[in-house]
């Protein structure tokens, strides 16, 4: 029997993205979009319904398979003309950038007037992709980010309450546990124990409305 890691590991944070994303998608998306830090593309199938052309892009470093990025370039060069795209779509990149204002900035000299922009970034997160990870974000930072940079804040969604935090850092924490082997009690143990907090806290997070404690932001901008 093989554990597929991406489904036990943290489901509950990727459900919760997913489904908000996909709104934001049917929302706000349109026309030629552009995934900046697409990795292996994997919302395109959320975008495909209303965008006319999904474009990923990802830089040649990236810790992640470029074998489906259309662009190699970089956030703060995207290499794309002036007002080129309708859409822009970058998760969980912010906090992997030095300088994300920087980054923002190209993001509003590539997108249409009018366009939108749809981001997620954290605010109570582990280390990862160390040591590629610079930042946090609190809503008072990404609104000064953003507004610095021409754009309206349409959206700026805290993705959960304290639940969710703290049962998907925990999981985080207890598959730390899972190795040696199959020989290891704990490797078939920690996996079931781990769906169980999640689906725990999901259900919970329906009822919890401790919003300052969020492990992530969505954010959709739109270019004045």
């Amino acid at each position: 029997m093989k554990i597929n890691k991406i489904l036990f590991y943290n489901w509950l944070v990727r459900k919760i993205v997913e489904k908000e994303i996909a709104r934001a998608a049917s929302l706000y998306a349109k026309g030629y979009l552009l995934d900046i830090g697409c990795g292996d593309k994997l919302k395109e199938k959320i975008f495909l319904p209303y965008v006319k052309k999904y474009v990923g892009l990802d830089h040649e470093n990236s810790l992640h398979d470029l074998s489906k990025a259309d662009i190699l370039a970089t956030a703060y060069n995207t290499t794309l003309l002036n007002e080129s795209v309708n859409t822009i779509l970058c998760t969980s990149v912010l906090e992997h950038l030095k300088e994300p204002s920087e980054a923002i900035k190209e993001a509003n000299r590539i997108l249409k007037k009018g366009g939108h922009a749809i981001y997620t970034m954290p605010l109570f997160w582990h280390l990862h992709e160390e040591p590629i990870d610079f930042y946090r974000y609190t809503k008072y930072g990404l609104r000064y980010l953003f507004e610095k940079n021409n754009f309206e804040i349409i959206e700026l969604k805290p993705l959960s309450g304290f639940c969710v935090t703290f049962g998907q850092e925990l999981v985080y924490y207890i598959w730390r546990f899972r190795k040696g082997g199959k020989v290891n009690p704990l490797w078939w143990i920690i996996p079931i124990v781990g769906m169980f907090i999640q689906i725990i806290c999901y259900l919970l997070n329906k009822i919890d409305h401790s919003e300052r404690f969020t492990w992530a932001y969505l954010v959709v901008v739109k270019k004045l």
